[in-house]
């Protein structure tokens, strides 16, 4: 009784909690707090389903130390959880500058009151601290004086840097518009935070002793791997399935010469090339437009705008919207206007665009706007040129900033004349050396530019390591080539297999040896280019490249390539998942809408419990994605091997102990990173669990495939193609925390 009831119970809290994500993506965050994660009976779900599980484990007489320990911190970690829920307060303190305050406002059930803080708080000073040379924000301090009694205590309070006193924490949350104002999250939690970080620890220590445990199952497993003979293992391995008129530019080395300018650029300062290249490829959707570089096609427009006008560069990707407005595939910018009236063709469907009509080929219009006004607007009028680095001194604080300016920027009235006049007319004086062919003088005009970025852009200045690893970067299509080489490579070997897999002939035993030895070649050359592609990423941005979905799919392919090397003399066949896998993220990386551009990362980012929390959970997803393919490969072979059942019950038996090889590290790894994302969390923004749609599926991943280690309790998960079935139907929640809820629920982790 006990456990059928765990198993009822279990169910339902997966299923309310997905069904939460979906309600509130359309009646909003309000009401699900409310009707669901805040309501009585989600808190007793738990309870009840606590106690059941308690009662079955005890009916069960379950004796491993480790085992126990896991378990127990499960319910150490809801009991923090419940104190959290019935002791804890919460709310926000807004501070004006100079201003003093000993209130705090509670904001439960939407009713905002007033309640005593035991000590006064005035903000001295809020101050918004940027990248150098840009306007991306690297952090909000609120500087504030603490005065309890007669103790007067002067600290600040920062992204992923709070201050407590008496059990209670103050995080930096929002600021006022006018810079003098500072909202703060005020969080008391004396009971439930402790017993919950409890919880934590104990989970840490049980996940790693299950893993390490000698009498435990996952060691069981690893005695079967190393029990099975490997010519076996080898021997099942086997058994699985135009030419147009030349546009007017500039010759290459001036071009080249243009594109070691500095430029600021998506909120940092980069090389003008990448500009150039992110512009080739909007516009035309590819790196290259005929023989031309990026920077000959940007700078085409810059100083040859007639010219280019006729060149057919615009891509539009909508074959309807091609078909409404008589368009082609590529389109010069001249098409877009009538030829008599000078009139723009998609001005009106733009105003009905602006006007809230979203359909399919509005959005296309709008698409096809955008680069249309790049064009037109931001490189034509050299508004994008921000290449011109000014030190600017606050009259406040003396203190030097550097600002970028382009020549038809309006400049602060502190910029000396001569400076002024050299920004206006610098560029003007390009472009008659363009127009009239003086490409020497030319030359020797941007290193002069380039000369002043270095003279005055002090430290916004890249460093000379992060320039050249960036045009590495830009020069190298990694995701590109890669994504073909592994897919092909993976297609390839899968064909090959397949073909021993009915040929049943260990004959070219040799054949498969020389075979092998040349996909781990490849493989290892792959996952060496693509380490050089995240290591350039690195020094370009100066932060680990996995604060975006973009980096997150380079890290996964990543880690999916790094996992099959020490496994592939057991089983081979990892190498044909290693390729497959990777290239798929890859793929995914490639043609998705996620943003390949380097940027500065959020300040709320800019943690190192960003880096652990990121890098444990994408490789529990690159665990859990290779059981995936193990149960997919194991319902191939059982269609394909219909007539040999014998052989078929012997491949799918090796392919679930090599699923579970995987299974138990990918828990652990899941579990770990969910809590460590939790404590990232509480000191970011005050709070372990906020039910975010992304924290909420991960929690849902997990219990998910927690189901898949208790086969002493599910019989049924002991019949080999029972438990592949359901690894791969459980693949499904991995696809939806990471995609569904990037592109479709939303929330506070939409960005990753």
């Amino acid at each position: 009784m006990a456990k059928k009831n765990t198993i009822i119970i279990y169910i339902l809290l997966i299923v309310c909690m997905a069904t939460a994500t979906i309600v509130e993506k359309y009646k909003g965050t309000e009401v699900v707090f409310n009707k669901i994660y805040g309501a009585w009976w989600f808190a007793a779900l738990w309870a009840i389903g606590v106690a059941f599980a308690i009662f079955y484990f005890l009916e069960r007489k379950v004796r491993r130390p480790s085992t126990i320990a896991l378990h127990l911190s499960f319910v150490v970690i809801l009991a923090g959880a419940l104190l959290t829920k019935t002791t804890s307060s919460k709310g926000v303190i807004h501070l004006r500058q100079g201003e003093k305050t000993d209130k705090w406002t509670s904001l439960d059930n939407s009713k905002p009151t007033e309640n005593a803080l035991p000590f006064t708080i005035c903000l001295e000073k809020f101050e918004t601290t940027y990248h150098e040379g840009t306007n991306a924000p690297a952090d909000y301090t609120s500087y504030i004086e603490i005065a309890d009694g007669n103790e007067a205590i002067h600290t600040s309070i920062s992204m992923n840097n709070i201050y407590s006193r008496k059990g209670i924490r103050l995080y930096q949350s929002g600021f006022d518009n006018d810079g003098k104002g500072s909202t703060i999250i005020m969080n008391n939690d004396r009971w439930g935070i402790p017993v919950t970080y409890t919880g934590y620890a104990l989970l840490f220590f049980s996940l790693f002793w299950i893993l390490i445990d000698p009498k435990g199952a996952y060691r069981n497993i690893l005695r079967k791997l190393k029990a099975t003979p490997v010519a076996t293992i080898m021997l099942i391995c086997l058994t699985i399935p135009t030419t147009a008129n030349a546009a007017k530019v500039l010759p290459k080395e001036t071009a080249d010469r243009f594109g070691h300018l500095y430029v600021v650029y998506n909120n940092r300062v980069c090389p003008m090339q990448t500009l150039a290249l992110d512009f080739t490829k909007k516009i035309y959707g590819h790196r290259h437009y005929k023989e031309y570089s990026p920077e000959q096609i940007l700078t085409g427009f810059m100083f040859y705008p007639e010219e280019w006008a006729s060149e057919q560069i615009i891509r539009v990707k909508s074959s309807d919207m091609q078909r409404v407005f008589g368009l082609d595939k590529y389109n010069a910018l001249n098409a877009f206007f009538h030829t008599q009236t000078g009139e723009y063709i998609l001005g009106p469907a733009i105003d009905e665009y602006q006007q809230g009509q979203y359909d399919k080929i509005h959005k296309a219009v709008a698409d096809v706007d955008d680069k249309l006004m790049l064009i037109l607007m931001e490189v034509g009028q050299a508004r994008m040129l921000k290449i011109y680095p000014v030190p600017l001194t606050d009259s406040a604080t003396t203190s030097i900033t550097t600002r970028w300016f382009s020549p038809v920027d309006k400049m602060p009235d502190n910029i000396e004349q001569q400076r002024r006049e050299y920004i206006k007319n610098s560029f003007n004086l390009l472009f008659n050396d363009a127009q009239a062919g003086n490409y020497d003088r030319m030359n020797k005009a941007l290193d002069r530019i380039l000369l002043y970025q270095h003279a005055y852009g002090a430290k916004s200045i890249p460093s000379s390591l992060q320039t050249k690893a960036e045009r590495i970067y830009n020069a190298v299509p990694f995701a590109t080539i890669l994504f073909m080489l592994n897919l092909t490579m993976g297609f390839i070997s899968l064909f090959y297999f397949i073909y021993r897999l009915y040929s049943n002939n260990e004959k070219d035993n040799p054949h498969k040896t020389s075979l092998l030895n040349t996909l781990v070649i490849i493989l290892a050359l792959s996952f060496a280019a693509l380490t050089l592609c995240l290591a350039l990423r690195w020094i370009v941005s100066g932060t680990i490249p996995m604060s975006n979905g973009y980096e997150t799919m380079l890290l996964m392919a990543w880690l999916i390539m790094l996992v099959s090397f020490p496994i592939y003399r057991k089983f081979d066949i990892i190498i044909t998942f290693s390729f497959l896998l990777s290239g798929f993220f890859l793929l995914v990386s490639h043609i998705s809408q996620m943003d390949p551009q380097i940027s500065h990362v959020m300040p709320v980012l800019s943690s190192p419990l960003l880096t652990i929390h990121v890098s444990i959970i994408m490789m529990a997803y690159a665990l859990l994605t290779l059981t995936f393919i193990c149960g997919l490969m194991s319902i191939i072979v059982r269609l394909l091997l219909r007539n040999n059942q014998k052989q078929a019950d012997h491949a799918i038996d090796s392919y679930r102990l090599l699923s579970q090889l995987f299974l138990y590290p990918a828990l652990a790894c899941l579990g770990l990173g969910i809590f460590i994302g939790a404590i990232w969390a509480n000191v970011s923004w005050g709070t372990y669990w906020s039910w975010d749609p992304k924290e909420t599926w991960a929690l849902i991943t997990f219990m998910v495939y927690a189901i898949a280690v208790h086969d002493r309790s599910l019989p049924w998960l002991r019949r080999p193609m029972a438990y592949h079935i359901f690894m791969a139907l459980a693949f499904m929640t991995i696809l939806m925390t990471y995609f569904g809820v990037n592109y479709f629920l939303g929330g506070m982790h939409s960005y990753a």
